[in-house]
């Protein structure tokens, strides 16, 4: 289902051969899709998003598979989905989001918090996990934060992922000839930076951070920055 006038608006854009794309106008509406299975829940996110000043809801759909189709015309700016949905799980599904849009941020919300969906999440391209205890207002501002280049995540998950963190043994610190450049901004991303902050503690445009993290995804082989600081940490590159 898509929301509001959104279809119009496809229509009217690929009739003028104009792209859809995941690129937001300067001071434009964070445009956000849906995934969730439960009607009750994905009509009140869709109303939520829909209402609140600043954001769009541009899809809402009841499966994975629904989600693909929708999105064929265009990737939204945040991708918020379920774990648990009929048909294609939410973390399959992520697999495939992430490999047909790579700058999407895909915000996980759920009522899972094991250590196996929360690591399988991540390592499939999710770059915030949320519990569906959140509150709304500190769900618009982890969408706000997701598009911005933050990981957000409820605090029972974050201490899920310290735990397995201490769990894990390090191994030999991995070799992925990373530049200085490109290991100093690893470190901030891993330290909660997003792109503009970023930038701004480098001295660089958010234009170079960006061209720096596809960099460090393509050395890491990986497909998001919540997986890349997983895997710096876990192989000690930073």
């Amino acid at each position: 289902m898509v929301c509001g006038q959104e279809i119009e608006q496809r229509q009217a854009a690929l009739s003028d051969n104009q792209p859809v794309t995941a690129e937001l106008e300067r001071d434009g509406p964070i445009r956000v899709a849906i995934v969730e299975d439960l009607r009750e829940v994905r009509e009140g996110l869709a109303t939520m998003i829909g209402n609140a000043p600043g954001f769009r809801c541009v899809g809402s759909y009841r499966t994975m598979e629904e989600a693909l189709l929708g999105m064929a015309g265009g990737p939204p700016s945040v991708i918020l989905t379920d774990i648990g949905l009929p048909g294609m799980s939410g973390i399959d599904g992520a697999r495939i989001l992430r490999e047909r849009f790579p700058d999407v941020p895909i915000l996980a919300l759920t009522v899972y918090d094991d250590d196996k969906n929360v690591f399988e999440a991540i390592c499939a391209g999710a770059s915030g996990y949320l519990l569906k205890n959140t509150v709304p207002e500190r769900l618009l501002e982890s969408i706000r934060e997701v598009a911005e280049g933050g990981a957000p995540m409820s605090p029972e998950v974050a201490r899920r992922v310290v735990r397995l963190f201490r769990e894990l043994k390090p191994p030999p610190r991995a070799a992925y000839h990373l530049t200085p450049q490109e290991t100093a901004l690893l470190k901030l991303v891993a330290e909660g930076h997003h792109y503009k902050t970023a930038a701004g503690e480098m001295g660089i445009s958010t234009n170079t951070v960006a061209f720096h993290l596809k960099n460090i995804y393509l050395k890491l082989q990986v497909h998001s920055k919540t997986e890349a600081v997983v895997k710096a940490l876990h192989d000690r590159v930073i």
